[in-house]
Protein backbone atom coordinates (compact mmCIF):
# COMPACT_ATOMS: atom_id res chain seq x y z
CA UNK A 1 0.00 0.00 0.00
CA UNK A 2 1.05 3.51 -1.02
CA UNK A 3 2.48 5.68 2.20
CA UNK A 4 0.50 9.11 2.04
CA UNK A 5 3.57 10.94 2.19
CA UNK A 6 5.81 8.99 -0.71
CA UNK A 7 7.67 10.93 -2.67
CA UNK A 8 10.13 8.61 -4.34
CA UNK A 9 9.45 4.75 -5.61
CA UNK A 10 11.34 1.62 -6.61
CA UNK A 11 9.31 -0.03 -9.19
CA UNK A 12 10.79 -3.60 -10.20
CA UNK A 13 9.91 -5.26 -13.49
CA UNK A 14 8.30 -7.92 -11.68
CA UNK A 15 5.71 -5.53 -10.17
CA UNK A 16 6.73 -4.96 -6.82
CA UNK A 17 7.41 -1.51 -5.31
CA UNK A 18 9.22 -0.12 -2.91
CA UNK A 19 7.75 3.32 -1.37
CA UNK A 20 9.98 6.20 0.61
CA UNK A 21 11.08 9.51 0.36
CA UNK A 22 12.74 11.27 -2.55
CA UNK A 23 16.45 12.89 -2.15
CA UNK A 24 19.01 13.86 -5.07
CA UNK A 25 17.44 15.05 -8.06
CA UNK A 26 13.77 15.61 -9.12
CA UNK A 27 13.18 12.76 -11.96
CA UNK A 28 12.91 9.08 -13.98
CA UNK A 29 15.98 6.35 -13.18
CA UNK A 30 15.69 3.10 -15.27
CA UNK A 31 18.55 0.48 -14.82
CA UNK A 32 19.57 -2.65 -12.70
CA UNK A 33 19.11 -2.56 -9.55
CA UNK A 34 21.84 -4.43 -7.51
CA UNK A 35 23.43 -3.82 -3.80
CA UNK A 36 26.49 -2.86 -2.72
CA UNK A 37 27.99 -4.33 0.69
CA UNK A 38 30.92 -1.68 1.46
CA UNK A 39 30.56 0.59 5.13
CA UNK A 40 32.17 3.59 3.97
CA UNK A 41 33.29 4.85 0.58
CA UNK A 42 29.45 5.79 -1.37
CA UNK A 43 31.52 8.40 -2.85
CA UNK A 44 33.85 6.22 -4.45
CA UNK A 45 30.96 3.97 -5.32
CA UNK A 46 28.69 6.26 -6.63
CA UNK A 47 31.38 7.57 -9.32
CA UNK A 48 32.62 4.21 -10.47
CA UNK A 49 32.35 4.10 -13.81
CA UNK A 50 31.77 -0.02 -13.58
CA UNK A 51 27.93 1.32 -12.19
CA UNK A 52 26.74 2.45 -15.48
CA UNK A 53 23.09 1.51 -15.91
CA UNK A 54 22.58 0.35 -12.66
CA UNK A 55 20.78 1.88 -9.30
CA UNK A 56 22.75 1.04 -6.24
CA UNK A 57 21.03 -0.18 -2.99
CA UNK A 58 23.45 0.51 -0.59
CA UNK A 59 22.73 -2.12 2.76
CA UNK A 60 24.68 0.03 5.30
CA UNK A 61 21.77 2.28 6.75
CA UNK A 62 24.28 5.48 7.33
CA UNK A 63 25.00 6.97 4.12
CA UNK A 64 25.73 10.82 3.72
CA UNK A 65 27.67 10.99 7.41
CA UNK A 66 31.56 11.74 5.82
CA UNK A 67 29.27 13.92 3.48
CA UNK A 68 30.95 14.69 -0.03
CA UNK A 69 34.31 16.53 -1.52
CA UNK A 70 35.55 16.90 -4.82
CA UNK A 71 38.64 14.34 -4.10
CA UNK A 72 36.91 11.44 -2.95
CA UNK A 73 35.86 10.79 -6.94
CA UNK A 74 36.18 7.97 -9.47
CA UNK A 75 35.13 10.03 -12.77
CA UNK A 76 33.87 13.27 -12.70
CA UNK A 77 30.45 12.49 -13.99
CA UNK A 78 29.11 9.63 -12.33
CA UNK A 79 27.68 6.79 -14.32
CA UNK A 80 25.19 5.19 -11.93
CA UNK A 81 21.60 5.97 -12.23
CA UNK A 82 20.54 6.32 -9.02
CA UNK A 83 20.85 4.87 -5.73
CA UNK A 84 17.88 3.79 -2.50
CA UNK A 85 18.72 4.12 0.70
CA UNK A 86 17.35 3.27 3.85
CA UNK A 87 17.55 5.87 5.67
CA UNK A 88 17.06 10.20 5.40
CA UNK A 89 20.82 10.82 4.13
CA UNK A 90 22.52 11.58 7.38
CA UNK A 91 24.00 15.20 7.92
CA UNK A 92 28.30 15.55 7.15
CA UNK A 93 30.59 14.92 9.78
CA UNK A 94 33.84 14.87 8.81
CA UNK A 95 36.78 17.23 8.48
CA UNK A 96 36.55 16.79 4.59
CA UNK A 97 33.41 17.30 3.93
CA UNK A 98 32.83 20.08 1.41
CA UNK A 99 28.96 19.54 0.34
CA UNK A 100 26.38 17.95 2.04
CA UNK A 101 25.66 14.28 -0.14
CA UNK A 102 21.81 15.23 -1.21
CA UNK A 103 23.13 18.73 -2.84
CA UNK A 104 26.09 16.73 -4.15
CA UNK A 105 23.06 14.08 -5.83
CA UNK A 106 21.30 16.99 -6.95
CA UNK A 107 24.34 18.66 -8.73
CA UNK A 108 25.39 15.39 -10.69
CA UNK A 109 21.12 14.39 -11.84
CA UNK A 110 21.08 11.29 -9.48
CA UNK A 111 17.69 10.45 -8.14
CA UNK A 112 17.71 8.96 -4.21
CA UNK A 113 15.08 7.08 -2.42
CA UNK A 114 15.65 7.38 1.44
CA UNK A 115 12.88 5.18 3.79
CA UNK A 116 13.53 1.85 2.42
CA UNK A 117 13.70 -1.52 3.85
CA UNK A 118 16.64 -2.45 2.08
CA UNK A 119 17.14 -5.57 3.77
CA UNK A 120 14.08 -6.51 2.04
CA UNK A 121 15.24 -5.43 -1.42
CA UNK A 122 18.53 -7.28 -1.13
CA UNK A 123 16.91 -10.38 -0.10
CA UNK A 124 14.58 -10.00 -3.33
CA UNK A 125 18.48 -9.26 -5.46
CA UNK A 126 19.94 -11.90 -3.50
CA UNK A 127 16.85 -14.75 -4.42
CA UNK A 128 16.09 -13.63 -7.79
CA UNK A 129 18.95 -12.34 -8.84
CA UNK A 130 19.75 -8.38 -10.00
CA UNK A 131 16.35 -7.39 -11.56
CA UNK A 132 15.30 -3.79 -13.89
CA UNK A 133 13.85 -1.53 -12.38
CA UNK A 134 12.38 2.35 -12.26
CA UNK A 135 13.27 5.07 -9.62
CA UNK A 136 11.53 8.29 -9.78
CA UNK A 137 11.32 11.06 -7.41
CA UNK A 138 8.37 13.44 -7.68
CA UNK A 139 8.00 16.09 -4.71
CA UNK A 140 3.95 16.19 -5.83
CA UNK A 141 3.91 12.47 -5.84
CA UNK A 142 2.73 12.27 -8.97
CA UNK A 143 3.75 8.69 -8.99
CA UNK A 144 2.10 6.02 -11.80
CA UNK A 145 3.40 2.77 -10.88
CA UNK A 146 2.05 0.63 -14.05
CA UNK A 147 3.71 3.16 -16.42
CA UNK A 148 6.94 2.78 -14.17
CA UNK A 149 6.73 -0.93 -14.61
CA UNK A 150 6.19 -0.91 -18.33
CA UNK A 151 9.87 1.35 -18.20
CA UNK A 152 10.94 -1.61 -15.84
CA UNK A 153 10.01 -4.25 -18.00
CA UNK A 154 11.11 -2.40 -21.70
CA UNK A 155 14.30 -2.22 -20.43
CA UNK A 156 16.73 -4.11 -22.44
CA UNK A 157 19.10 -4.93 -19.22
CA UNK A 158 23.29 -5.20 -19.10
CA UNK A 159 22.95 -8.73 -21.10
CA UNK A 160 24.60 -8.40 -24.63
CA UNK A 161 25.33 -4.19 -23.97
CA UNK A 162 28.07 -2.51 -24.69
CA UNK A 163 28.42 0.17 -22.15
CA UNK A 164 32.48 0.99 -21.98
CA UNK A 165 31.84 3.38 -24.63
CA UNK A 166 29.07 5.64 -22.90
CA UNK A 167 32.14 5.98 -19.79
CA UNK A 168 35.66 5.82 -21.49
CA UNK A 169 37.88 8.90 -22.16
CA UNK A 170 36.99 10.08 -25.99
CA UNK A 171 40.72 11.28 -26.55
CA UNK A 172 44.39 10.42 -25.25
CA UNK A 173 45.41 12.00 -22.37
CA UNK A 174 48.73 12.03 -19.86
CA UNK A 175 47.94 10.85 -16.40
CA UNK A 176 50.99 11.24 -13.47
CA UNK A 177 49.03 11.61 -10.16
CA UNK A 178 49.75 9.44 -7.22
CA UNK A 179 47.39 8.40 -4.48
CA UNK A 180 46.19 10.37 -1.83
CA UNK A 181 48.01 11.19 1.56
CA UNK A 182 46.63 12.83 4.91
CA UNK A 183 49.61 14.70 4.80
CA UNK A 184 50.00 16.20 1.64
CA UNK A 185 46.95 15.32 -0.51
CA UNK A 186 47.61 14.20 -3.92
CA UNK A 187 51.10 14.05 -5.16
CA UNK A 188 52.71 13.76 -8.65
CA UNK A 189 55.28 11.14 -10.48
CA UNK A 190 58.07 12.88 -11.31
CA UNK A 191 60.68 10.58 -11.70
CA UNK A 192 58.74 7.15 -13.44
CA UNK A 193 60.65 3.88 -14.52
CA UNK A 194 57.94 2.93 -17.15
CA UNK A 195 55.73 3.90 -19.36
CA UNK A 196 52.18 2.17 -19.35
CA UNK A 197 49.60 2.70 -21.62
CA UNK A 198 46.46 2.13 -19.92
CA UNK A 199 43.03 1.45 -22.19
CA UNK A 200 40.15 2.78 -21.29
CA UNK A 201 37.40 0.85 -20.68
CA UNK A 202 35.60 2.98 -17.97
CA UNK A 203 38.90 3.19 -15.83
CA UNK A 204 38.44 4.84 -11.82
CA UNK A 205 40.82 6.62 -11.48
CA UNK A 206 42.43 5.38 -7.99
CA UNK A 207 43.83 2.57 -10.37
CA UNK A 208 45.88 5.25 -12.34
CA UNK A 209 47.03 6.51 -9.01
CA UNK A 210 48.41 3.19 -8.21
CA UNK A 211 50.08 2.76 -11.40
CA UNK A 212 51.74 6.34 -11.01
CA UNK A 213 52.71 5.39 -7.60
CA UNK A 214 54.39 2.38 -8.76
CA UNK A 215 56.54 4.30 -10.38
CA UNK A 216 54.80 4.89 -13.93
CA UNK A 217 54.25 7.49 -16.58
CA UNK A 218 50.79 6.21 -17.38
CA UNK A 219 49.24 7.25 -21.16
CA UNK A 220 45.58 6.54 -21.31
CA UNK A 221 43.89 5.84 -24.56
CA UNK A 222 40.09 5.40 -25.11
CA UNK A 223 38.96 1.68 -24.82
CA UNK A 224 38.59 1.50 -28.68
CA UNK A 225 41.98 2.25 -28.96
CA UNK A 226 43.50 -0.66 -31.93
CA UNK A 227 46.83 -2.70 -30.75
CA UNK A 228 48.86 -0.06 -33.21
CA UNK A 229 47.51 2.91 -31.94
CA UNK A 230 48.47 1.62 -28.59
CA UNK A 231 52.28 0.49 -29.18
CA UNK A 232 52.72 4.16 -31.35
CA UNK A 233 53.25 5.23 -27.69
CA UNK A 234 55.94 2.35 -27.27
CA UNK A 235 54.57 1.45 -23.96
CA UNK A 236 56.83 -0.74 -21.49
CA UNK A 237 53.09 -2.54 -20.36
CA UNK A 238 49.18 -2.11 -20.62
CA UNK A 239 47.01 -1.49 -18.33
CA UNK A 240 43.24 -3.49 -19.30
CA UNK A 241 40.85 -1.03 -17.26
CA UNK A 242 37.75 -1.96 -15.59
CA UNK A 243 34.47 -0.93 -16.91
CA UNK A 244 30.79 -1.14 -17.13
CA UNK A 245 28.56 -3.54 -19.11
CA UNK A 246 28.98 -6.89 -21.05
CA UNK A 247 32.63 -7.95 -21.66
CA UNK A 248 31.32 -10.09 -25.22
CA UNK A 249 29.92 -6.51 -26.06
CA UNK A 250 33.06 -4.94 -25.71
CA UNK A 251 35.00 -7.70 -26.92
CA UNK A 252 34.13 -6.86 -30.33
CA UNK A 253 36.68 -4.43 -30.52
CA UNK A 254 38.77 -4.77 -28.03
CA UNK A 255 39.60 -8.60 -28.08
CA UNK A 256 41.40 -8.05 -31.28
CA UNK A 257 44.02 -5.53 -29.90
CA UNK A 258 44.57 -7.18 -26.79
CA UNK A 259 45.24 -10.54 -29.16
CA UNK A 260 47.79 -8.56 -31.23
CA UNK A 261 49.30 -7.24 -27.53
CA UNK A 262 50.00 -11.18 -26.52
CA UNK A 263 50.91 -11.82 -29.69
CA UNK A 264 53.90 -8.74 -29.26
CA UNK A 265 54.70 -10.07 -25.53
CA UNK A 266 53.89 -6.58 -24.28
CA UNK A 267 53.79 -6.90 -20.21
CA UNK A 268 49.94 -6.66 -19.91
CA UNK A 269 47.99 -6.38 -16.80
CA UNK A 270 44.07 -6.55 -15.99
CA UNK A 271 41.03 -5.16 -13.77
CA UNK A 272 37.87 -6.62 -13.82
CA UNK A 273 36.06 -5.98 -17.31
CA UNK A 274 40.23 -6.13 -18.03
CA UNK A 275 40.26 -9.56 -16.53
CA UNK A 276 37.41 -10.23 -18.79
CA UNK A 277 38.29 -9.27 -21.77
CA UNK A 278 41.85 -10.73 -21.57
CA UNK A 279 39.90 -14.34 -20.87
CA UNK A 280 37.78 -13.25 -24.19
CA UNK A 281 41.35 -12.68 -25.64
CA UNK A 282 42.99 -16.22 -24.89
CA UNK A 283 39.55 -18.18 -26.20
CA UNK A 284 37.86 -18.29 -22.87
CA UNK A 285 34.16 -17.23 -22.14
CA UNK A 286 32.05 -14.67 -19.46
CA UNK A 287 28.75 -15.07 -18.17
CA UNK A 288 26.29 -12.88 -16.29
CA UNK A 289 26.32 -13.87 -12.73
CA UNK A 290 23.23 -14.27 -11.16
CA UNK A 291 23.70 -10.99 -8.37
CA UNK A 292 27.54 -10.35 -8.85
CA UNK A 293 30.01 -8.75 -6.35
CA UNK A 294 29.61 -5.84 -4.82
CA UNK A 295 31.65 -4.87 -1.67
CA UNK A 296 34.54 -4.28 -0.26
CA UNK A 297 34.88 -7.37 1.97
CA UNK A 298 35.01 -9.89 -0.73
CA UNK A 299 37.58 -12.73 0.87
CA UNK A 300 39.69 -14.02 -2.20
CA UNK A 301 41.64 -16.74 -2.36
CA UNK A 302 45.32 -16.71 -3.87
CA UNK A 303 45.33 -20.32 -5.21
CA UNK A 304 49.31 -20.20 -5.63
CA UNK A 305 50.13 -19.06 -1.94
CA UNK A 306 47.02 -19.69 0.03
CA UNK A 307 46.72 -16.38 1.08
CA UNK A 308 43.41 -15.19 1.66
CA UNK A 309 42.80 -11.27 0.22
CA UNK A 310 39.76 -9.20 1.49
CA UNK A 311 39.11 -6.99 -1.82
CA UNK A 312 37.00 -4.71 -3.48
CA UNK A 313 34.78 -5.23 -6.03
CA UNK A 314 31.98 -4.82 -8.30
CA UNK A 315 31.11 -6.67 -11.01
CA UNK A 316 27.97 -8.51 -12.87
CA UNK A 317 30.05 -10.91 -14.86
CA UNK A 318 32.48 -13.11 -14.69
CA UNK A 319 34.90 -15.43 -16.16
CA UNK A 320 33.97 -19.49 -16.64
CA UNK A 321 37.07 -21.35 -15.10
CA UNK A 322 35.89 -24.28 -17.09
CA UNK A 323 36.42 -22.59 -20.30
CA UNK A 324 40.44 -21.49 -19.23
CA UNK A 325 42.36 -22.91 -22.38
CA UNK A 326 45.65 -25.28 -21.40
CA UNK A 327 48.34 -22.96 -20.64
CA UNK A 328 46.16 -20.51 -18.57
CA UNK A 329 46.02 -20.83 -14.55
CA UNK A 330 43.33 -19.99 -12.31
CA UNK A 331 45.42 -17.61 -9.90
CA UNK A 332 42.34 -17.13 -7.52
CA UNK A 333 39.21 -17.59 -6.62
CA UNK A 334 36.03 -15.98 -4.33
CA UNK A 335 35.08 -17.83 -0.97
CA UNK A 336 31.79 -16.56 -1.55
CA UNK A 337 30.69 -18.43 -4.37
CA UNK A 338 34.00 -19.91 -6.12
CA UNK A 339 33.79 -17.89 -8.90
CA UNK A 340 37.05 -17.09 -10.70
CA UNK A 341 38.76 -13.65 -9.59
CA UNK A 342 42.28 -14.33 -11.40
CA UNK A 343 44.38 -15.72 -14.05
CA UNK A 344 48.13 -15.65 -15.13
CA UNK A 345 49.21 -16.93 -18.53
CA UNK A 346 52.29 -19.50 -18.79
CA UNK A 347 55.02 -18.28 -20.78
CA UNK A 348 54.02 -14.49 -21.16
CA UNK A 349 54.26 -11.56 -19.15
CA UNK A 350 50.35 -11.47 -18.70
CA UNK A 351 47.91 -11.16 -15.37
CA UNK A 352 44.38 -10.03 -14.52
CA UNK A 353 42.38 -10.23 -11.60
CA UNK A 354 38.31 -9.74 -11.30
CA UNK A 355 38.19 -7.69 -7.97
CA UNK A 356 40.04 -3.68 -7.61
CA UNK A 357 43.47 -3.93 -5.89
CA UNK A 358 43.38 0.29 -5.89
CA UNK A 359 41.16 0.24 -2.86
CA UNK A 360 38.60 2.64 -3.70
CA UNK A 361 36.79 1.91 -1.74
CA UNK A 362 38.14 -0.70 0.66
CA UNK A 363 41.21 -2.43 2.03
CA UNK A 364 44.46 -2.46 0.50
CA UNK A 365 45.53 -6.20 0.62
CA UNK A 366 45.93 -6.37 -2.68
CA UNK A 367 47.73 -3.16 -3.73
CA UNK A 368 51.18 -5.47 -4.48
CA UNK A 369 49.89 -6.59 -7.76
CA UNK A 370 50.41 -2.74 -9.00
CA UNK A 371 54.07 -3.92 -7.99
CA UNK A 372 53.90 -7.34 -9.67
CA UNK A 373 53.59 -5.42 -12.71
CA UNK A 374 55.93 -3.02 -12.30
CA UNK A 375 58.65 -6.04 -11.70
CA UNK A 376 57.11 -7.72 -14.76
CA UNK A 377 58.21 -4.53 -17.00
CA UNK A 378 61.44 -5.13 -15.27
CA UNK A 379 62.35 -8.50 -16.30
CA UNK A 380 60.69 -7.81 -19.76
CA UNK A 381 63.41 -5.37 -20.64
CA UNK A 382 66.17 -6.64 -18.90
CA UNK A 383 65.32 -9.96 -20.95
CA UNK A 384 65.12 -7.57 -24.20
CA UNK A 385 68.34 -5.96 -23.63
CA UNK A 386 70.19 -9.36 -23.03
Amino acid sequence: MRPPAATAALVLADGRVFWGRGAGAVGVAIGEVCFNTATSGYQEILTDPSYAGQIITFTFPHIGNVGTNPEDIEAMTPAARGCVLRMPITDPANWRATQHLDAWLRAHNLVALTGVDTRALTRRIRDGGAPNGALIHDPDGNIDVDALRFMAERWPGLEGTDLAKEVMCRQTYQWDETRWTVEAGYGRQVEPQFHVVAVDYGAKRNILRCLAAAGCRVTVVPGTASAEDILRHAPDGVFLSNGPGDPAATGVYAVPAIQALLDRRIPTFGICLGHQLLALAIGAKTYKMHLGHRGANQPVLDLETGRVEITSQNHGFGVDPATLPTGVVETHRSLFDGSNEGLRIDGLPAFSVQYHPEASPGPEDSHYLFHRFVDMMARTAAATSL
